[in-house]
């Protein structure tokens, strides 16, 4: 191993867990139990590098915003489908329905990946289709998220699909501030009538909701009582899959 580059890996660690407060030489030498000739060197070198800068008052040294563009890099290219599929079989072994993982789009979701259901009568979608967000589960589990005049901005798109289609916009904003702090949606065959589904959010290592996971079935078998039943799962599954994708945050009550 190349030890002057772990000596490196190791100061910019430490200097990375200052929160933005500068420290000086002896400080960091200490913390990470090099000599101060040995701190000192390695301080130039990634100062050089543009991966710490000094303190004009200080002296102190702190992190640059390449440690974030690096960082913000790497979760750009995290793709969730890569990483869900372990999740995605964990639910539907859990409950034997349909899962979904779904991204936004304007005020549509995509499914872009999908597990049947073993059962004879399960939910029909496809790789690549569409569905309004308002009226399924993953899509709801995303527009709770958006910024508060993302909903306003897409009003004139609301359509009734089902009797049970919400399209007042008072009464779906209400809807989602409760899907915002429980963490999951409820579809109650608001898009193909019959059909319900229940959905959580997947959040990335910057806290953005990126895309949801759920499940999907006929509401004879898939009830609200029963979806609610089975919302601890959705949310567990939707939880360690964000955690793969770099989040760190809270997950509406459950413990990591």
């Amino acid at each position: 191993m190349d030890k002057t580059l772990l000596k490196g890996l190791m100061v910019l660690e430490t200097i990375s867990k200052f929160d933005g407060q500068p420290r000086n030489l002896e400080q960091i030498a200490e913390l990470v139990q090099l000599t101060r000739s040995n701190t000192h060197r390695t301080l130039q070198t990634l100062t050089h590098a543009g991966y710490i800068e000094r303190d004009s008052d200080s002296g102190g040294y702190r992190c640059t915003l390449k440690m974030f563009e690096l960082g913000a890099a790497q979760l750009a290219h995290m793709d969730v489908r890569k990483f869900a599929p372990p999740f995605m079989h964990m639910l539907a072994d859990s409950t034997g329905e349909t899962v979904h993982l779904s991204v936004l789009d304007g005020f549509d979701v995509v499914y872009i990946d999908k597990l049947d259901s073993p059962k004879p009568i399960r939910a029909y979608s496809v790789i690549g289709g569409r569905a309004p967000a308002y009226a399924v589960a993953t899509g709801k589990a995303l527009l709770a998220f958006q910024t508060p005049d993302y909903i306003d901005r897409h009003a004139d798109k609301l359509q009734q699909h089902t009797p049970a289609t919400q399209i007042s916009i008072k009464t779906l904003k209400l809807e989602l501030s409760k899907v915002s702090r429980v963490g999951y949606a409820i579809n109650r065959g608001e898009w193909r009538e019959g059909v319900g589904g229940v959905a959580a959010p997947i959040f990335n290592g910057m806290d953005k909701p990126i895309a949801a996971l759920g499940i999907s079935g006929p509401l004879q078998r898939l009830s609200v009582s029963k979806m609610a039943e089975l919302a601890p799962l959705v949310l567990r599954a939707a939880q360690e899959l964000s955690r793969n994708m770099g989040y760190r945050g809270g997950y509406f009550g459950i413990s990591a």
